[in-house]
């Protein structure tokens, strides 16, 4: 029995699904300044040398259940610090967690 026309083309778009997932992950890692380029595990010192003083600082309080039961997790996100900073038409955050960077949101406004 011959296999379908299609699965080729499926099997091909699964890949390029799959790779277009794996960039999305490291890209949130990273963030290009100028010719710099900032990563998860950099200290504050390189944050504050490639993008300034933050124009907001804050603490993400995890929500808890009224019930008092449960489990609650706290993430990383939640146990961190988070410091804004506008550039241009964009809302970067940056998480900081013991000193370094936990992790870098860079969005358009």
């Amino acid at each position: 029995m011959p296999k379908p026309a299609t699965s080729l083309p499926l099997a091909l778009a699964l890949a390029c699904a799959l790779g277009l997932c794996s960039t999305a992950t490291f890209a949130s890692n990273t963030l290009r300044v100028g010719n710099q380029v900032l990563t998860t595990g950099d200290s504050v010192m390189r944050v504050v040398e490639l993008l300034g003083k933050p124009s907001r600082k804050f603490r993400r309080h995890p929500a808890t259940s009224r019930r008092g039961r449960g489990v609650r997790v706290i993430t990383d996100a939640d146990r961190g610090e988070q410091w804004q900073y506008r550039r241009g038409n964009h809302l970067t955050t940056v998480t900081i967690i013991d000193g370094t960077v936990g992790d870098i949101d860079d969005r358009r406004r």
